[in-house]
C-alpha cells in the first residue's frame, strides 16, 4: 500500500484504482466527542477506499452535544454507518472497548474522528493481519516512512515524545501512543482492560502481552475541525494509566510459573 503523501495537510493519501474488499466482517470504531464536522468527510474517505460489503462503521458517541449522534444516523442513510451513544460514561478508550464488545466483526479497526488518521491507509492494517502470527496492525507515526504533519505543535511533539518515553519499558513498539490499529477479535480479553483516558492500544498491547506488532508508516495530519481533547486532566490521566500498566506487568512477573 501506498505511505501517505505528507505534501498537504489537506491532500488524502491517493486512492486506489480498484476498493479494497475486506476478507473478514470488519468493524471501524470511532470514539466522538463533539466531532459533527468531521464524520462526513471521514466516512467518505474511508468508504471511497473500502467496499462497502463486509464493512461496518461504528461511530461510539459520548453524548456529544453539538449533534454529532444525529450527523451519524444521518450518515447511515449512505452508508454502512451505526452510531451507538454512551450517556453514563465518558472517555475514549472506554469507548473503544465498548464499540469491539457491540459488533460481531472478525476484524476491528480503531480510528479518530478528526482525520488524523489517514484512512487510505485501513487497507495495509488489514492486510498485515492476514499473517496468523500478527497481534496487531498499528498505524505508526515513528517508523521509517511515517510523518507528523508540519503544522502539529511543538508542545504536542514534545507531550507525545515524552509520552512515549515514559512507556517505553512496557513494549518495543515505537508508536505504542497510537489510535489507529486494527486487531482481530477473537482472543481479545475486553473484561479483562482497565484504561483511564486514551491510550488503547497501549493498554491492548500491556494486558495481552503482545509482542509481534507491525506498524505501518503513515503520515500523521493536525486535526481538521473542532478542538483537541488533550488537556492535563487527560496528561495526569494517562500517567494514572501508566502506573496501572506498570503495577500490571510488575505483578505478572512474580506470578509462579507452571
Amino acid at each position: 500500500m501506498p505511505v501517505s503523501d505528507p505534501g498537504s495537510r489537506d491532500r488524502p493519501s491517493a486512492v486506489p484504482a480498484e476498493r479494497y474488499r475486506v476478507r473478514q466482517p470488519t468493524a471501524i470504531v470511532v470514539p466522538t466527542y463533539n466531532e459533527r464536522d468531521n464524520l462526513g468527510p471521514l466516512a467518505q474517505r474511508i468508504f471511497a477506499v473500502l467496499e462497502r460489503e463486509g464493512v461496518e462503521l461504528l461511530i461510539v458517541d459520548d453524548d456529544s452535544p453539538d449533534g454529532t449522534a444525529d450527523v451519524a444516523h444521518a450518515l447511515a442513510e449512505q452508508y454502512p454507518v451505526r452510531c451507538l451513544v454512551r450517556k453514563a460514561e465518558r472517555g475514549l478508550a472506554t469507548a473503544v472497548i465498548a464499540g469491539f464488545a457491540h459488533t460481531e466483526a472478525a476484524l476491528l479497526v480503531s480510528m479518530d474522528a478528526d482525520l488524523s488518521h489517514p484512512p487510505e491507509e485501513i487497507p495495509a492494517l488489514l492486510e498485515s493481519l492476514g499473517d496468523p502470527a500478527v497481534e496487531m496492525a498499528i498505524g505508526s507515526r515513528f517508523v521509517p516512512g511515517g510523518r507528523v504533519d508540519l503544522h502539529w505543535p511543538l508542545h504536542r511533539r514534545l507531550n507525545s515524545w515524552v509520552a512515549r518515553m515514559l512507556a517505553r519499558p512496557l513494549t518495543r513498539t515505537k508508536d505504542m501512543m497510537a489510535g489507529f490499529f486494527a486487531v482481530r477479535k477473537a482472543g481479545l480479553k475486553l473484561g479483562a482492560l482497565r484504561p483511564i483516558g486514551y491510550k488503547i492500544a497501549l493498554e491492548l498491547i500491556v494486558r495481552h502481552g503482545w509482542t509481534n506488532v507491525v506498524e505501518i508508516p503513515i503520515a500523521f495530519a493536525d486535526r481538521q475541525a473542532g478542538a483537541t481533547k488533550l488537556n492535563m486532566a487527560e496528561q495526569w490521566r494517562y500517567l494514572r494509566h501508566l502506573a496501572r500498566l506498570y503495577a500490571h506487568v510488575l505483578t505478572r512477573k512474580r506470578q509462579p510459573r507452571e
